[in-house]
């Protein structure tokens, strides 16, 4: 029983911030994504009767502890979905994504083992069950099932069923840009889940930004429907900006960014200030993403390249969604 995965990272242009059920990963609120070509994560699972345990490789090295309790227990799930709680696997997965510093490692990875896994053992799921199963790994992984501009429904269930990721557009829809500011690959010293759950509880903006959503989601679907750039832009900019208010008023405060991360957000105005239409949005971490239509992207490209402190830029096209190797 084998069977191998691929994923992409996807951008959260309305963000993700903060859970209403930490065990099932439920949001507090809806958010839409563009899936990345440039980013993925390939994930092989073989489950096999002489394995009393799972084993997982990451980037070739054996891992444990906590990120192997991750992965094991989401196999659990899985093993427990399909009868099989003695089936015991070995996992090898290649990401070419930086893990933890921001670029949703996290998406990609879930994703592509989710799929693998539920494969190898003999489901077959519809792409919104493999999308809740990827859920309740890394909620951002459940976006990563399909291409193109994706929202993630909250749902109102106390069980999750109808919390999953549903296609707003497919990767041929737009040819939007988006460059990866790679400042640092490093590990965050505050994970996703940690300053979700700070913020949620501590913060007195968050109130504020959990009611923004919805319009915010609104405006957004119709720009990208009418390809309207400057209204996408603007509003992935903005959302980005609040969310990441929260933390600042969060007890105690923290913050992701970097004195080069608000060098970007300088250069990103001052090219909007010249007439080159251009916006940025920011995850959990320093690093940067520049939104940009094809046209720009040299001028663009060759700006960032060009701030003290930026160590590579990658450029994505919008991308596909969980595909089987």
């Amino acid at each position: 029983m084998k069977a191998a995965a691929k994923a992409h990272t996807n951008i959260a242009l309305i963000k993700y911030w903060g859970k209403r059920d930490e065990s099932l990963i439920l949001p507090m609120n809806n958010s839409l994504s563009l899936t990345l070509d440039g980013f993925y994560t390939t994930t092989s699972v073989e489950f096999r009767d002489n394995l009393t345990a799972d084993r997982f490789y990451l980037n070739d090295r054996l891992i444990e502890g906590v990120e192997y309790d991750r992965v094991t227990a989401f196999l659990d799930r899985i093993r427990t979905m399909a009868g099989k709680s003695d089936a015991f696997a070995e996992i090898h997965s290649t990401n070419y994504v930086p893990t933890a510093a921001g670029f949703a490692s996290s998406a990609s990875g879930f994703a592509a083992l989710a799929a693998a896994a539920a494969k190898a053992i003999g489901l077959t799921v519809s792409e919104q069950k493999l999308s809740i199963l990827t859920r309740q790994g890394s909620g951002s992984a459940c976006r990563s099932i399909y291409g193109g501009f994706v929202e993630w429904e909250k749902g109102i269930k106390a069980d999750g069923s109808d919390s999953y990721a549903v296609p707003i557009a497919p990767a041929d829809h737009w040819d939007i840009r988006v460059a990866a500011v790679v400042l640092s690959s490093a590990e965050k010293k505050i994970l996703s889940r940690e300053g979700m759950k700070r913020t949620v509880h501590t913060s007195a903006f968050y109130p504020a930004w959990v009611d923004s959503i919805p319009d915010d989601l609104a405006a957004l679907k119709d720009g990208i429907m009418k390809k309207d750039f400057e209204k996408v832009g603007g509003i992935a900019e903005a959302n980005c900006l609040r969310m990441h208010a929260t933390t600042l008023a969060a007890n105690p405060p923290f913050s992701y960014w970097q004195s080069t991360t608000l060098l970007i957000i300088q250069a990103v105005q001052g090219l909007r200030e010249s007439g080159i239409t251009v916006f940025f949005t920011i995850d959990a971490g320093p690093n940067v993403k520049v939104l940009y239509l094809p046209e720009h992207e040299e001028t663009v490209r060759n700006e960032l390249l060009n701030i003290t402190g930026v160590h590579d830029v990658k450029v994505s096209k919008p991308g596909q969604g969980v595909s089987y190797i």
